[in-house]
């Protein structure tokens, strides 16, 4: 980030002086979530500034960058991955291109639960250099979090992934099934992490930042050190008193955002088989009852398209992402 300030500062500005612009390091990319690290630096890392400019003016100033940029800056090519590290969009154009709608028209139902989380905080977080287009830290902040009943819509979609699943580490386990019972331990881990960045209002990043942004989460030690030791557990039972303990703590987190009447927080048998569950779906179930718009009360209870699908194909494709997200909630 440090080095794609400077180099906006000290050579892309100085190009674009006379142009109405914006500039931010936004999009793709670890350096965006700050989760970049020397080994980010071995392909398609270098300076970078998107650059946003009037639609008209695009072609001109993209061919004014490419022509003036030095072949280095900072000890990096400004040229990397085949390319130059200066993209030159026009602001709805890209918004439309990364997220499949403009927020600059407000975003719709169908808007927010089709845009995955990656790409979310993928064009909230990173920084703005400049907006002298003043549109730009407007459109961010239109994006920085969802609604208040679309939250509880989708807080209650993955409260509802964990009561699908919460019983099944013990029954696997009572089987022999071992290893089945080690690899669903491992999915509702995943989810409880999703869960407790959802809840403290992060979009939670893709798979492979996914434990990076948890536990940047302030108070998440105690939480993820249940996850950790439900994960390296080497029986079921011993998996599913740790789970417990994370159960017991994201419960109390709900109570302690007031979305909902307070819900008893302990695990209790499931039905009269030997196995502890939250419950999780008094959670959801809760949550859904508290949503005041009819119409995101009306939804199915499935969530948004990160919780019904799982394939980054079609999460890093918008336009699939929105024919799926309008097909499966009917929008």
């Amino acid at each position: 980030m440090e080095l794609s300030r400077d180099f906006y500062g000290e050579v892309v500005r100085p190009l674009v002086t006379d142009v109405p612009h914006s500039a931010a390091l936004i999009g793709p990319g670890s350096e965006v979530l700050a989760f970049d690290t020397e080994r980010s630096t071995d392909h398609d890392w270098g300076p970078r500034v998107v650059l946003f400019v009037p639609a008209a003016l695009v072609p001109e100033v993209r061919e004014a960058v490419a022509r003036s940029l030095p072949p280095a800056f900072g000890g990096y090519p400004t040229v990397f991955g085949g390319r130059h590290g200066v993209e030159v969009a026009e602001p709805g154009g890209w918004f439309a291109h990364r997220l499949g709608f403009d927020p600059r028209r407000g975003p719709t139902t169908l808007d927010w639960l089709s845009a995955p989380w990656q790409r979310l905080a993928e064009v909230t977080r990173g920084e703005v250099f400049h907006d002298g287009l003043g549109s730009l830290e407007e459109s961010r902040a239109a994006l920085r979090w969802y609604p208040a009943d679309l939250w509880r819509h989708v807080l209650a979609g993955q409260w509802r992934r964990l009561a699908q699943e919460e019983a099944f580490p013990g029954r696997c386990g009572e089987v022999g099934d071992d290893l089945g019972s080690a690899v669903v331990t491992a999915r509702l881990a995943r989810d409880v992490m999703r869960l407790a960045l959802l809840m403290r209002r992060r979009y939670p990043p893709y798979t492979k930042w996914l434990g990076s942004g948890f536990a940047r989460l302030s108070g998440a030690a105690e939480l993820g050190d249940a996850l950790s030791r439900a994960m390296a557990a080497r029986d079921w039972r011993e998996r599913e008193r740790h789970l417990s303990r994370a159960y017991e703590r994201v419960a109390a987190l709900h109570n302690r955002l007031g979305l909902t009447e307070p819900l008893d927080t302990s695990v209790r048998g499931f039905h009269s088989r030997p196995f502890q569950v939250l419950d999780a779906r008094r959670f959801a179930d809760a949550l859904t009852a508290s949503i005041t718009d009819p119409a995101v009360a009306a939804l199915p209870p499935l969530g948004s398209v990160d919780q019904f699908a799982d394939s980054a194909d079609l999460l890093t494709d918008p336009g699939r992402c929105r024919a799926m997200t309008r097909a499966v909630l009917d929008l």
